[in-house]
């Protein structure tokens, strides 16, 4: 038998490799190591894809949602909207001509009362509705009312769907809305969107300021005009009334607070009856030292610039120079304010105007009668 005996380099290097290779399995992690994290990563992977496609059912069941609301509450209130047509004869340098327009409308009662805009249907020689179903009416102006852009016709014709009034102070920014109408004449379109901002004021034609005005982005057209805004529920809480041309989602509609308490004037008396009291008004500021002196509620009043003969405002002695801060007991900022006050019922009553006359309080009676007409 032959015994080889290796070199000691040799010997070394064995030595060497041996013990780097007993180090390297040391350090190196074993296939059981690899096996348990690839395991864990693929479990990471998995729910990290459920979570994900979690979410992606939660967002699909929201739109769904979403949808079904919109749906819904179309479904409930699309069969009381209709579309107006009116002819208007205007007189040009030639002679009178016929011009036509169209708006939309709402119907709010089961015997046939229909709210709009003033404007679709002021000064109409006719007015014709159709309804969902195809059906068409002549309709009669019941009552119309620029001032607050509002008005209400009527037609004749059996098994009307309606729709109800929500209380429109129960409105928040943020709330999902939907506009109905007839938009460019085509019917029954709907649009969707938020209150962008509620109490927003708006001057009509007249002069006169419309207040708690709500501001959306649900798209209106021409021909949307008149056209309910409704809630989730399928409640109407506006009627949608204008847009700002130049703006993107920029539209306005009555609030159905105010639209419900005119309806109901304009239905019992054709036309909302104001108070006069025979005086020219201007908005001021009243001096601090006033204010806290009286205790004012207002840092403004309305300046009284001219008092008309034989009016009431003169019967009471009311003078140029006179500050109303307040009308029977009610604060009075503005012109607005007074305005407002001087509506309905506050009509042939006696009553209590407060001015500050130079620093001096007085109050006085006065006596409204009802303004005359245009």
């Amino acid at each position: 038998m032959t015994i080889v005996s290796l070199p000691k380099k040799s010997a070394s290097s064995l030595e060497f490799l041996l013990n780097d290779a007993g180090s390297g399995a040391a350090s190196q992690p074993s296939g059981e190591t690899f096996l348990r994290e690839d395991a864990s990563r693929s479990s990471e992977n998995r729910r990290e894809e459920a979570e994900a496609a979690s979410a992606a059912r939660d967002d699909s069941a929201l739109l769904d949602e979403y949808s079904r609301t919109v749906v819904s509450a179309v479904a409930r209130v699309a069969p009381a909207v209709v579309n107006i047509d009116i002819k208007q004869r205007i007189n040009v340098p030639r002679g009178a001509r016929e011009i036509s327009g169209n708006g939309s409308g709402f119907i709010i009662t089961p015997d046939g009362f229909i709210l709009t805009n003033s404007h679709v249907v002021h000064g109409a020689s006719s007015i014709s509705v159709n309804l969902q179903d195809g059906r068409e009416y002549p309709a009669q102006l019941t009552g119309d009312d620029p001032d607050t852009d509002l008005a209400v016709i009527r037609i004749d014709a059996p098994q009307l769907a309606h729709v109800r009034l929500a209380d429109s102070e129960n409105l928040r920014v943020g709330q999902l809305v939907i506009a109905i109408g007839n938009p460019l004449g085509f019917q029954a379109s709907v649009t969707a969107g938020v209150v962008s901002a509620l109490g927003r004021s708006m001057h009509e034609q007249s002069g006169r300021l419309i207040d708690n005005i709500i501001q959306t982005d649900a798209a209106l057209n021409p021909g949307n005009s008149g056209g309910p805004l409704v809630n989730s529920a399928g409640e109407v809480v506006g009627v949608n009334t204008a847009m700002i041309r130049p703006a993107q989602g920029i539209c306005f509609a009555i609030a159905s607070k105010t639209a419900k308490l005119v309806a109901g004037w304009l239905i019992r008396d054709g036309r909302i009856r104001r108070g006069y009291i025979g005086v020219a008004g201007q908005n001021v500021p009243i001096h601090r030292r006033i204010v806290r002196f009286y205790g004012l509620p207002f840092e403004t009043a309305v300046l009284v610039v001219s008092v008309e003969k034989n009016s009431p405002a003169q019967h009471a002695g009311l003078r140029e120079g006179d500050l109303i801060v307040a009308f029977d007991d009610q604060p009075i900022g503005s012109v607005h304010h007074l305005h407002k006050i001087l509506v309905g019922e506050q009509i042939g009553v006696s009553a209590k105007v407060t001015v500050i006359r130079h620093t001096e309080k007085l109050e006085l009676s006065i006596l409204p009668v009802e303004s005359r007409p245009d």
